[in-house]
């Protein structure tokens, strides 16, 4: 491979308990009864505006919603790092992908400065040639337009170009721009896969590291 872009959330990085306490704190400021870790994680993967809309329900106003949402982001930008680690072995992977001279690429729909922030703080930053958020573009995941500007800016072929996460929306962003698709079994949403087949699946990105160096 000549550039491997990565999802962020459950597929680099275990925030899940940060993203919980956030979702819940504005659903505090709200008056609003919390809810369970597990119904926040499956709500991921999508961008904070739609995590927050899932997480106020379908009764919420448009008013609370926004409210909910800038409170939420000021609070995760505060608490994005309490508990939030890498997955066993991706420092490790990505070490050994880029001595290989392999490009890497953050594409999330997360807010790209609060991206950013995170990996600077995990010592990551510098391993990656872009880090694009959801607000990169005008469009999100799985629009295929950051996978395509990130071909475009370090002028590679898209059949030497692989697309790295933990759910569906991954693997239609890769199909979208008819890149590979490698799909973690770990992570947030892997049940999603199932729907949209990865093009091969690994169970760390050690396992990523050994396939596509020796290609």
């Amino acid at each position: 491979m000549d550039l491997a872009i990565f999802d962020l959330d459950g597929t680099l990085i275990d925030s899940k308990l940060d993203l919980a306490h956030s979702v819940n704190a504005a659903r505090a400021h709200l008056g609003l009864e919390p809810l369970p870790n597990e119904t926040v994680y499956s709500y991921v993967g999508n961008g904070a505006p739609v995590l927050i809309r899932r997480a106020m329900g379908p009764i919420a106003t448009e008013v609370d919603i926004a409210r909910a949402l800038e409170y939420f982001l000021a609070y995760y930008r505060d608490h994005m790092l309490d508990y939030t680690v890498l997955y066993p072995g991706v420092r490790n992977a990505l070490d050994r992908m880029l001595a290989a001279g392999i490009n890497l690429a953050v594409l999330t729909n997360k807010p790209v400065r609060i991206s950013e922030a995170i990996m600077q703080g995990l010592s990551l930053g510098g391993h990656f040639k872009y880090i694009y958020g959801g607000n990169s573009f005008e469009q999100k995941k799985p629009h295929p337009v950051g996978i395509d500007t990130l071909v475009s800016q370090l002028n590679v072929r898209r059949e030497r170009t692989v697309m790295v996460g933990d759910s569906g929306v991954d693997m239609e962003t890769a199909r979208a721009a008819r890149v590979q698709a490698c799909g973690v079994s770990y992570g947030f949403a892997p049940e999603t896969l199932k729907a949209t087949p990865p093009d091969f699946l690994v169970d760390n990105l050690e396992e990523l590291a050994d396939r596509i160096i020796t290609i």
